[in-house]
């Protein structure tokens, strides 16, 4: 048993417990999967069949290392372990017993696609309105009952459910759930939810079953417990809690790093375990083999702030380090060239890779203003757990949108939105006027406008392509006297697709509105930066000269053999992830923590998960760490002018880099750090960039030389010099605090004489 001398004591110990239940707190990059591998592998040695052994994860890719890991050490036995993810597992289980809850052994699995395909089905054969029973909203409530254990007729008797689904104005989705889980078994199909809902069904209902299964798991262990939701859990102790039982379940896990609430999960799982199983032994793994003592000390800093949690303390086995950057810029633009220019500065002075580098934001749509300063800088990057903001297929709809605005003649981006959202125009319809452009050699555009002439078509179709078009050329109205952002915002309105997005109240309908939203806001920046394109040296605002400016911002050649590039991905994608240096940006209350979990139902333990979600992102950093945060970001369609997040203040200034002028910290005085030697010299600041009280912009034509001004955005400054004439004419200005000289558009600024 040579391995075990790899092992710390605590981990030594863990991995050495024989029987009886056990709970392993690990911190992150504490060596948690290695403890849970040699606690597998001396079960084996000291006799047990691998065949009596479960392990339970939440990823393929880790059942498989764990595998990989035990074969190592025991030989080829250990692929007689029942390793795998809870949905592997339970689905090779099912595959044998199903008969018994009236399923064919051979059944299928739907996807979601199967799922919201028979949903949408089901609603129209009620004859309930489509756009308000939606197949993502009616089977995100159906795949929450399964979860938390919540059958059809629950649901249906429940009157906190009904109350719910009242308020949403879809009162009939208790019945919807029913008939959705009839059809499913005349089709012989289980959906994903089911693989676990249909396992406790077995278990709970047939004794035979649930007695041979608790013969042959004799020992349970599962990976990140802190990610189990109800279901699972009620499953796990189905099998393992019964009189006489040994009680062998060996659990790992870190309440501090349970992030997936809206999956689902709970962290009561893990925090009420010891309840459950009072003769339970615990080892703590708090040594952290991945990041310096700097990052670990600001964790252990804010994590404390949880009222219910393991208490624990994060060692570092990995040295002093250095101290954290903090960076306050004054626009999220602002923000994305501070942190691309840090990263360069990193590389060279630390011999970095770009692949050794992440930013990590709070949500997806915060992605979009990164990728235009990297692509700007010719920076490579990649997008992990996701797709490009420019990818999503929200905005590729609505920039299809602005696309047929300024060209009608734009085929591929008129067939992407003509039919969406649904307006009555289907794919045959399509065929039969595509066909007719051809024939007769007119554009698509060109036979849309005369579609009335097109054969073998119907008159409610002519009906609904002569409306699209009226509102395509509605909007074309407009190209002249609207800026991109008027007419944008005026499209995706009078389009439907706003309403679209809107209507759903799932957490990826938000998302996919959020990302709209993100795209707007982007177009008004467009439109208000007062500075000359960097990029088109095109002073003029319009929907024309904005999706040029896109175009030359995302037309970068993806070279796929390209592996060095910096990771840009949400803090959730991150869980599990390490790098050398970390940028965990948007750190402002109302973005990170969200202002929708802090105004939601349960907002003590919403803040409670935002801090152990800032906590995960700290902890992915190996050796340099970076937060910021903005004083102003465009969101929804305004400024906002912020606050930096609460968890900034959390952490002491000992664990804390000197700033530089840009990245004043308010709130943070001068402090000695006994602990590694240095003196914080944090200047305390109120920023010039905040509104002043009853700020009116003066004419431009009063704009000269030599005057003291005020900008919304950038603060106060003083002219310089100007340039050029009407319309043309240019202000060179240098602004205070840190933002230096910009030369603006006099025609698009909004500067107020001083």
């Amino acid at each position: 048993m040579n391995y075990l001398n790899e092992l710390n004591e605590v981990q030594r110990q863990a991995a050495l417990h024989n029987q009886g239940a056990a709970l392993v707190i690990a911190v992150p990059g504490a060596g948690k999967t290695r403890v849970l591998t040699y606690r597998i592998a001396q079960l084996i040695q000291n006799g047990v069949n691998p065949q009596h052994i479960l392990a339970l994860t939440f990823t393929n890719k880790s059942a498989k290392e764990m595998k990989e890991r035990i074969v190592k050490v025991v030989g080829k036995t250990a692929h007689e372990v029942w390793a795998g993810t809870f949905h592997s597992i339970f689905a090779r289980i099912l595959r044998r017993e199903a008969e018994k809850i009236g399923f064919p052994n051979d059944f299928s699995i739907y996807d979601t696609n199967d799922s919201k395909s028979l949903i949408t089905d089901i609603v129209k054969g009620q004859g309930l309105d489509p756009k308000a029973y939606t197949p993502n909203s009616v089977f995100h409530r159906i795949s929450n009952a399964k979860n938390n254990l919540i059958s059809p007729e629950k649901y249906k008797s429940s009157s906190e459910t009904v109350a719910n689904d009242a308020a949403a104005k879809v009162p009939y989705v208790y019945k919807l759930y029913d008939l959705y889980m009839q059809r499913c078994q005349k089709s012989g199909a289980m959906d994903f939810d089911d693989l676990l809902y249909k396992m406790h069904e077995l278990l709970a209902h047939n004794k035979e079953a649930l007695a041979y299964y608790r013969d042959k798991f004799r020992y349970i262990l599962v990976d990140e417990f802190q990610d189990t939701n109800p279901l699972q859990y009620a499953i796990i102790q189905l099998l393992i809690k019964y009189p006489g039982s040994p009680e062998n379940i060996f659990i790992v896990g870190d309440d501090a790093q349970s992030i997936y609430g809206f999956r689902g999960a709970t962290v009561q799982n893990i925090l009420d375990f010891e309840r459950d199983y009072p003769s339970l032994k615990v080892f703590k793994l708090e040594q952290n083999y991945r990041s310096t003592s700097y990052i670990v000390g600001a964790a252990n800093d804010v994590i404390i702030h949880n009222k219910k949690q393991f208490k624990k303390t994060i060692r570092s086995e990995r040295g002093e380090g250095e101290p954290i950057k903090l960076i306050r810029a004054i626009t999220e633009t602002d923000e994305a060239k501070h942190v691309a220019q840090e990263i360069l500065v990193q590389k060279n002075q630390h011999q970095l890779k770009y692949e050794d580098f992440a930013i990590l934001y709070r949500t997806n749509a915060q992605s979009r203003v990164f990728e235009e300063i990297l692509n700007s800088h010719r920076i490579p990057y990649k997008i992990y757990g996701g797709m490009s903001f420019y990818e999503r297929k929200e905005i590729k709809d609505a920039l299809a949108y602005l696309r047929v605005i300024v060209n009608p003649l734009d085929e591929e981006a008129l067939k992407r939105i003509i039919n969406y959202p649904t307006r009555g125009i289907g794919d045959k319809t399509m065929e039969e006027v595509k066909a007719e452009a051809e024939k007769q050699d007119f554009s698509l555009w060109a036979m849309l406008k005369k579609s009335f002439i097109v054969p073998n078509i119907t008159s409610n179709a002519a009906k609904y392509i002569k409306n699209f078009v009226e509102m395509i050329e509605m909007f074309r109205l407009r190209l002249l006297d609207s800026n991109a952002h008027e007419l944008a915002v005026y499209a995706m309105k009078m389009s439907g697709m706003w309403d679209e997005l809107k209507s759903e109240q799932t957490t990826e309908a938000k998302e996919r509105a959020e990302n709209l939203q993100e795209l707007l806001d982007g177009i008004k920046s467009f439109v208000e930066n007062d500075e000359m394109s960097t990029i088109t040296s095109v002073p003029d605002k319009s929907l024309t000269s904005y999706l040029q400016n896109v175009l030359l911002l995302t037309d970068i050649e993806d070279d796929k053999t390209n592996t060095d590039r910096i990771k840009l991905m949400s803090v959730h994608a991150a869980k599990g992830l390490e790098f050398k240096s970390v940028f965990v940006v948007g750190l402002e209350e109302g973005l990170f923590p969200s202002a929708m979990v802090l105004n939601g139902k349960d907002a003590r333990a919403g803040l409670d998960e935002e801090r152990r979600l800032f906590y995960v992102a700290i902890t992915r950093a190996e050796l340099h760490l970076t937060l910021t945060y903005a004083s102003s970001r465009t969101r929804f369609g305004k400024v906002e002018y912020n606050n930096n997040s609460r968890f900034i203040q959390e952490i002491s200034p000992d664990w804390l880099g000197q700033n530089t002028a840009t990245s004043t910290v308010k709130g943070l005085g001068v402090r000695k750090n006994n602990a590694v030697g240095f003196t914080q010299k944090t200047t305390i600041s109120s920023p010039s960039q905040n509104p002043i009280g009853n700020f009116k912009a003066s004419s431009n034509d009063k704009i000269a030389a030599g005057q003291k001004i005020q900008h919304e955005r950038f603060g106060t400054g003083k002219v310089i010099a100007t340039e050029g004439v009407a319309d043309n004419k240019v202000a060179v200005i240098l602004f205070e605090q840190g933002v230096g000289e910009k030369r603006i558009m006099l025609k698009f600024a909004k500067l107020m004489i001083l």
